[in-house]
């Protein structure tokens, strides 16, 4: 398959960390495309809870092996995301959605995207057991000694407490 003729989509985030609700959105907008691209957004003038290349080895780490080869995590910083889709070649954006309050902040990004580009934006609804779940929550919980199993990879499990809660 040419390259022209490979239906490619980014899902956008800053995946800080990656959640079981982000790995659902990966996971089905696979099955959906030919490859994924995995855009960890970050600001270099901010710090993060993980660092970039901590962030990219969770994702890949947490993706079942069936998926893994038809994803791509790269990072991207100081960008507009048009031109992120414009570099690898993607014509559409995924973005999972929780519910009514996260549609009515994606929907003016959709519609900007579309209109500096023409890149369309595709709202994948997440799975319900995840629907409480956002990396800042979990962080949060997580930083005052709550259980967070379940809602992140093993693997962000085991590095928040490591991270957040020994501090």
């Amino acid at each position: 398959m040419s390259d022209e003729q490979i239906r490619r989509a980014v899902c956008p985030g800053s995946y800080d960390p990656i959640t079981l609700g982000h790995v659902d959105v990966l996971v089905r907008a696979a099955a959906l495309y030919d490859e994924v691209v995995v855009a960890v957004l970050h600001n270099p003038a901010k710090s993060g809870t993980f660092t970039v290349d901590e962030r990219i080895g969770f994702i890949e780490r947490s993706l079942p092996d069936a998926v893994a080869a038809r994803v791509r995590v790269e990072a991207f910083a100081g960008r507009l995301l048009v031109d992120v889709c414009r570099d690898v070649g993607a014509d559409v954006v995924v973005k999972g959605l929780r519910g009514g309050t996260d549609f009515a902040y994606e929907l003016p990004m959709a519609l900007m995207n579309r209109h500096l580009t023409g890149v369309e934006t595709v709202f994948l609804p997440g799975a319900p057991e995840f629907e409480h779940v956002s990396s800042s929550l979990v962080k949060e919980v997580a930083k005052f000694g709550g259980d967070v199993a379940g809602l992140v990879p093993d693997e962000v499990l085991a590095a928040l407490t490591e991270r957040l809660v020994r501090n």
